[in-house]
């Protein structure tokens, strides 16, 4: 009778997890998630916009990164899960679950327990803040970037989740953003274009070049960057599945379609395949198909990589040689164009009537591509006008109290030394 109880048990995992409510093949998973988003900007984003910079201004960069890791997971922990995640209205939660107070070791969140899903969502409010410092690289004071941050995590970030994944508004109006192209791409990317434009260009910009100082520490961070997008995209399943499978594969061919998309539009234009445009290709692959990846098919992730590579390729030289605006690291026509590209291509591509190109399905009631996309466009726009307008309100009044930039000399001698007395380099 032993003998057949262990038998029984061995070979039915499930019994011993009946009164749980816990998926350990989820949780394992989402845990593994969590681990690769944070692995995205530390040391993935910090390392990829370091190389970016002049070399006067690496350790700035990297310490910001660094630095709202930091500051955000305490801030998630205070108040943002709570405004995202809780019942509150259809624009913003409440503050019941204030220092993650309902959060208990046996509280879940559907099959995994509710503390992961809570650190997992840290993750994405820890990049989506660190994504908008490549657009005032090298110009803002170190204070100025925390303030501003803070009060932009709780005020912009917090809502607009809230809308889309928390059952706000846009979740009812069945939008469809499997990832973050408006939670996290579409609003670092509005928020980029701000700042830059409130904070003026670099001095002596575009007049004196400013190449990037190290492209081997960009191509780690940009090879950091890929393999952490599984976890951003494959977990936001939030479990072990079919959903997760196909969002890792849609993503992996929409970031190999945009590097090579976006090496044959400079291939073209400048006779010269470079490797930070095969790189920034990449990124603009897996920030386009972000919003998709759960929501439609290999093939179409393709012509979504494509789209990503070509349209991001061009709106950046729009962006910098022709509006003049210094954008420093290129968030916007990278992150917030393919952002918004993304959100309205999952409108088109998620039908389930398109032959290999089929999808899986319309968001909430929407039941044509005309339906999905109204609800996508309504989407884009609210989010692009809420986030312009609330952050530009945010620098100004950091602005007033701090000042954003730094002075002349400051500038010139390059923030690691004028901010933080240290080098990058002794050479």
């Amino acid at each position: 009778m032993k003998h057949l109880l262990f038998a029984l048990v061995a070979f039915s995992p499930s019994l011993l997890f009946a009164n749980d409510g816990i998926d350990g093949a989820d949780t394992a998973w989402i845990l593994t998630a969590t681990a690769l988003v944070l692995f995205m900007t530390i040391p993935g984003l910090s390392l990829f916009y370091a190389g970016l910079t002049r070399r006067k201004n690496v350790l700035s960069i990297l310490m910001q990164c660094f630095a709202l890791t930091c500051l955000m997971s305490v801030l998630w922990y205070v108040a943002g899960y709570s405004l995202a995640f809780s019942e509150g209205n259809a624009w913003v939660g409440d503050l019941s679950n204030m220092f993650m107070a309902n959060v208990t070791k046996d509280s879940l969140s559907g099959t995994i327990p509710e503390a992961l899903f809570a650190g997992f969502q840290m993750t994405f409010a820890v990049i989506t803040p660190a994504l908008i410092v490549g657009a005032f690289a090298e110009r803002m004071k170190f204070s100025s970037m925390l303030l501003f941050s803070s009060i932009w995590l709780l005020v912009v970030y917090a809502p607009v989740c809230h809308w889309v994944w928390g059952g706000g508004w846009l979740s009812e109006l069945g939008v469809l953003d499997f990832a973050g192209g408006i939670v996290v791409h579409i609003t670092a990317g509005v928020a980029a274009l701000v700042a830059a434009l409130v904070i003026g260009n670099r001095r002596h910009w575009p007049q004196t070049p400013m190449p990037p100082h190290n492209m081997t520490m960009t191509v780690t961070g940009a090879g950091m960057l890929w393999v952490g997008w599984f976890g951003f995209n494959a977990g936001s399943a939030l479990g072990a599945n079919e959903d997760a499978a196909m969002a890792l594969i849609a993503t992996h061919l929409s970031a190999a379609m945009g590097s090579l998309a976006w090496m044959a539009c400079e291939w073209r234009k400048f006779g010269k395949p470079s490797v930070l445009g095969i790189v920034t290709g990449m990124v603009a692959g897996l920030g386009t198909i972000t919003p998709a990846s759960g929501s439609v098919s290999p093939a179409a992730a393709i012509v979504i990589g494509l789209c990503a590579g070509i349209v991001c390729f061009y709106a950046t030289i729009f962006i910098k040689q022709k509006l003049k605006i210094d954008d420093s690291l290129d968030v916007f026509p990278v992150h917030g164009i393919g952002g918004m590209l993304g959100t309205l291509l999952v409108g088109v591509f998620c039908a389930s009537e398109l032959g290999a190109f089929s999808g899986y399905g319309f968001g909430g009631d929407n039941s044509s591509i005309g339906e999905q996309m109204y609800a996508q466009l309504v989407g884009i726009g609210s989010t692009v006008l809420y986030t312009a307008i609330v952050s530009w309100i945010i620098l100004k009044v950091v602005d007033l109290t701090l000042g954003l930039r730094v002075d002349e000399e400051d500038e010139h001698m390059g923030l690691d030394i004028a901010l933080h007395e240290e080098k990058g380099y002794d050479l």
